[in-house]
C-alpha cells in the first residue's frame, strides 16, 4: 500500500472548509440529548426541533466523522436485502412498503441538503453465473411489483439499472443538516465522547447533559455505548480509497458488484471512489478500529487498476465503522427507561437511517410506532430493558 502524498485516513469528501464544532464544557440541560451527529442523528434532531424540543447533540468526533460522512455516497431505495430477498424474508407487503418509503425519502434528503445529491440511478453488476441468475430473479420480482428496473449489457458490465437511486456527498449532507439544526436552536458539540449514560444524565469528560430522554444514534460501536446490544449488533470496518480525477472511463452512476461487497462511483470532478473487500479480509474486519489496513487497501487498488481500469494516482485512503445485524434490519428500540437506540444499518444507513430517525421520534414523542413497525414489523415492541421486554404504557402508546 503506497502512502505517498496520501493524507492519513481522510475521506475524499473532505474539502477542508468546515469549522469544527466546540466541545461541551460544563453542565447543560435539554428535553432531548442526541448522541451521534451523523445522518440519522441529525435527521432525528430535525424531527425533535419540529416538535419544539430543546435539543443537545453530542459527537465523539465531529459532524459526519463516522460512517455517515465516510461512506461511498450511495442513496439506494429498499432495505439491506435486494428486493426479491426482502420479499422472501419479510413478505411482499412489507418489502413493498419499505421500498416505497425509501423512494419517498430520497427527495427529502435532497431538499434538506441542496446541491449534495445527484439523481443518477445505480447499477448492480454481475460478477459470476450465480450473480447473473440472482440479478434476473431480482428484476422479475421488481417488475412484477411495478418497480423500475432495467436490464443493461454494455462496456461497463452486465446487470441491473435502478433508475430511482441516487448518489451524494455524505459529508456535505451531514454538515448542511448540522448548520440548519444550529440555526434552528439545537446546541451541538464535537470532540465530546460519552463516558456514561446514567439514567437521563449523559456524562462526558468535561461536562454533562441533563435531559428528559436520550437517543443514541450511532451506527458503528453502538454496542460499545450500549452493552445491552452486544450479540445483536456487531461493528465492522469498511475501507475505501479514491483516485485523482480521471478521463479514462465515464462511470455514470454508482456501481455495486459481487452482491455489493465492492462499490464505486465517479465524482463530478472525475475522481473515482471505491470501497469493498471486507469479506476477503476475514475476521480482522470485524473491528471498532477505523484505520485503513494494507491487505484491504492493496485489494482495492488492484481492483481499481485491473477491473475498473483507472490508473490515475490514489489520493485518499480511509475507513469507517458500521454496525451490522443478523437480520439486516436496524435496531430501533428503547433499551432503558427514556434511553432509545437506533443504528445497526448493515452498511446501508444513508436512507434507512433517516427513516429510522423519523420513526423513533414519532414513537418516543408522539406515541406513534407506525414508522418503526414499517421497518421492523408488527411484532416490534418499543421497550427493552436489560434484554427483557416490559410494559411501556407509561412511556409510549404505540398505534397498530
Amino acid at each position: 500500500m503506497s502512502q505517498s502524498n496520501t493524507p492519513p485516513n481522510v475521506p475524499v469528501w473532505e474539502d477542508g472548509r468546515w469549522t469544527p464544532l466546540p466541545a461541551l464544557h460544563g453542565d447543560v440541560s435539554a428535553d432531548s440529548c442526541v448522541i451521534g451527529l451523523g445522518g440519522s442523528g441529525l435527521t432525528l434532531i430535525e424531527e425533535l426541533l419540529r416538535r419544539d424540543e430543546r435539543v443537545v447533540g453530542l459527537d465523539a468526533g465531529d459532524v459526519g466523522a463516522g460512517a455517515a460522512g465516510r461512506n461511498g455516497g450511495f442513496l439506494l431505495a429498499g432495505a439491506y436485502d435486494f428486493y426479491h430477498d426482502a420479499v422472501r424474508k419479510h413478505g411482499r407487503d412489507r418489502a413493498r412498503a419499505i421500498y416505497a418509503a425509501t423512494l419517498a425519502e430520497l427527495p427529502r434528503i435532497a431538499d434538506a441538503a441542496p446541491g449534495t445529491v445527484r439523481f443518477t440511478g445505480s447499477r448492480r453488476l454481475v460478477a459470476d453465473d450465480w450473480d447473473l441468475e440472482d440479478c434476473q430473479a431480482q428484476r422479475e420480482v421488481m417488475l412484477t411489483d411495478g418497480l423500475a428496473c432495467e436490464w443493461v449489457d454494455d462496456e461497463l458490465g452486465t446487470g441491473l439499472f435502478l433508475p430511482s437511486d441516487a448518489s451524494f456527498n455524505p459529508l456535505a449532507r451531514c454538515r448542511a443538516l448540522a448548520v440548519r439544526a444550529r440555526e434552528e436552536g439545537a446546541r451541538l458539540f464535537a470532540r465530546t465522547p460519552v463516558l456514561q449514560i446514567d439514567g437521563t444524565r449523559v456524562v462526558t469528560p468535561t461536562g454533562s447533559v441533563h435531559c428528559g430522554r436520550v437517543f443514541v444514534a450511532v451506527d458503528g460501536r453502538l454496542e460499545v455505548l450500549l452493552p445491552e446490544l452486544v450479540g445483536r449488533v456487531r461493528t465492522a470496518r469498511l475501507q475505501m480509497l479514491a483516485t485523482a480525477p480521471s478521463a479514462e472511463r465515464r462511470i455514470p452512476c454508482p456501481m455495486y458488484y459481487r452482491e455489493g461487497y465492492e462499490y464505486w462511483q465517479q465524482l463530478p470532478d472525475g475522481s473515482v471512489a471505491l470501497g469493498g473487500f471486507r469479506d476477503r479480509a476475514g475476521e480482522s474486519e470485524w473491528s471498532t478500529d477505523a484505520t485503513p489496513t494494507a491487505p484491504v487497501q492493496d485489494m482495492l487498488e488492484s481492483f481499481m487498476r485491473s477491473h475498473i481500469g483507472i490508473t490515475t494516482p490514489i489520493t485518499h485512503r480511509w475507513a469507517a465503522c458500521a454496525g451490522y445485524t443478523e437480520t439486516g434490519l436496524p435496531v430501533i428500540e428503547q433499551v432503558r427507561e427514556h434511553v432509545w437506540a437506533l443504528g445497526g444499518y448493515s452498511g446501508t444507513g444513508n436512507v434507512i437511517g433517516a427513516l429510522a430517525a423519523r420513526g423513533v421520534a414519532a414513537a418516543a414523542l408522539d406515541g406513534d410506532a407506525s414508522g418503526v413497525r414499517l421497518l421492523l414489523g408488527d411484532t416490534w415492541s418499543p421497550v427493552v430493558t436489560r434484554g427483557v421486554r416490559h410494559d411501556a404504557s407509561h412511556d409510549v402508546s404505540p398505534t397498530s
